[in-house]
């Protein structure tokens, strides 16, 4: 990868807010996915691999650092819906079948998408509150997520 598409892909994570980032793990799992249905149509397995394998981290990550305690019912679901997904991706690669992808990219948009508007949502209402900046937050607010804050991008 070039070095300075590099420092712009660390700098964009750096300053992502926690929902854009999860944004971008879920936008990034469904590119990969795409990536390896692709692959397999081209018959190129170790790119169909890495691809699949990609998105898994991702979505290993995702649920790893879901926030059950404190996430409520949309936590609880993802809870079971991230490793289920995870084990339907291990057969694109068992069976070189682009099936479970699309299946799992049709599951994914969705939240993908949600996250989208809630990190885009806090965009704009930290930008409203921007002239008040000096003022002190005392706990979550109602745009709290039901994840916890540490990345490892």
């Amino acid at each position: 990868m070039d070095a300075n598409v590099s420092k712009y892909l660390t700098q964009q994570v750096m300053t992502a807010s926690p929902a854009k980032l999860v944004f971008m793990l879920y936008d990034r799992a469904i590119l990969s996915l795409r990536e390896a249905i692709r692959a397999i149509e081209m018959g190129e397995v170790e790119r169909r691999w890495k691809a699949n394998n990609r998105a898994i981290e991702i979505l290993t990550h995702l649920w790893a650092t879901l926030d059950t305690k404190n996430g409520g019912e949309i936590a609880k679901n993802l809870d079971s819906l991230l490793p289920f997904i995870t084990r339907q991706l291990t057969q694109v690669d068992l069976k070189n079948d682009p099936v479970p992808a699309g299946e799992a990219i049709k599951l994914l948009e969705p939240l993908r998408d949600a996250w989208k508007e809630i990190s885009q949502s806090q965009g704009i209402a930290a930008s409203q509150r921007q002239p008040q900046a000096s003022s002190s937050q005392t706990g979550p607010g109602p745009d709290a997520m039901p994840v916890r804050t540490s990345f490892s991008v």
